[in-house]
């Protein structure tokens, strides 16, 4: 009987409850195997006592990065580690998103802003601030050009707390289009879901956002499945992936660009797609038996 553990995170202020956990736990355990869900920063979990574990839902992550990556490098010297550790550590870092861009791959156009850089922000067009650690639009806000004084206060507030600062064109078509989010599992498409505009003009970067609002099924056209496809073809080392998800806008040409790649924890949206459970639990099985 393979010892599974699906990694997540203590409950907290600001944490999203994981939804699709304890089906999840549920469904392993009657296809045969020991799955628990484990907190991932639980200094008494014996790792080396599982034959995988699955990092789900540590959505806590984005505010102890460091922390993060170091304790999967520690799980992933005892245990096979899904996805493995040094795609965590890269995909950790939105900064990620040069990466593919420089692999050809249509992304959402970025710029980065370390503490002691200039401000530089856009006059001539609606825009979006927010770190290159974070999740769920923690510390994002969007901005007009008039709103100038306002977007410098919020990137003083992420470079006095260590962070790197991202600035993003707002992508207008999420407006119409919405953002479509494909995910993946053992190398092939899962099902894909759609979800409305998260940040809200005048929303302040430190109010809490809703994550996946308005949230329905969606079926991916040709022109999505390519992008998510040269995406994932193009994460550093063509590593085995047991899950991915793409998130996609459209940009002002209306052909979809990548929003964010998301390799670490993504929100699977099992609950919304009962159908996908039977496949997940193979997949993850599978992985567990290598």
């Amino acid at each position: 009987m393979p010892r599974i553990a699906l990694v997540t995170c203590a409950p907290g202020p600001g944490i999203a409850e994981d939804r699709d956990l304890p089906a999840l736990v549920r469904a392993l355990a009657e296809a045969g195997a020991g799955a628990s869900a484990e907190v991932w920063d639980d200094g008494g979990v014996d790792w080396a006592g599982f034959d995988l574990a699955v990092i789900r839902s540590t959505w806590d992550y984005s505010w102890r990065a460091d922390e993060f990556t170091a304790w999967a490098a520690r799980c992933a010297a005892v245990t096979r580690l899904a996805n493995p550790v040094d795609v965590v550590r890269w995909n950790t870092d939105k900064r990620y998103l040069g990466d593919l861009a420089a692999a050809g791959v249509p992304v959402v156009d970025t710029r980065y802003l370390a503490p002691g850089d200039a401000p530089g922000l856009p006059d001539d067009h609606e825009y979006v601030v927010k770190p290159t650690s974070g999740a769920g639009a923690r510390l994002a806000a969007r901005y007009t050009p008039d709103e100038h004084d306002t977007a410098v206060r919020h990137l003083r507030h992420l470079h006095a707390e260590g962070l790197t600062a991202m600035v993003q064109p707002y992508v207008r078509g999420i407006d119409t289009a919405g953002e479509r989010a494909l995910q993946f599992f053992g190398g092939s498409l899962l099902h894909a879901s759609r979800k409305g505009p998260v940040l809200a003009p005048g929303t302040p970067y430190d109010q809490r956002k809703v994550a996946h609002p308005g949230l329905t099924e969606w079926t991916p056209g040709t022109a999505e499945l390519a992008v998510a496809e040269r995406a994932l073809a193009a994460v550093p080392g063509a590593p085995e992936l047991l899950y991915a998800r793409v998130d996609l806008v459209d940009g002002e040409d209306g052909r979809p660009r990548v929003m964010e790649l998301e390799l670490v924890e993504p929100n699977l949206f099992l609950w919304l797609h009962p159908e996908s459970v039977p496949r997940v639990v193979e997949e993850i099985l599978r992985a567990a038996a290598r």
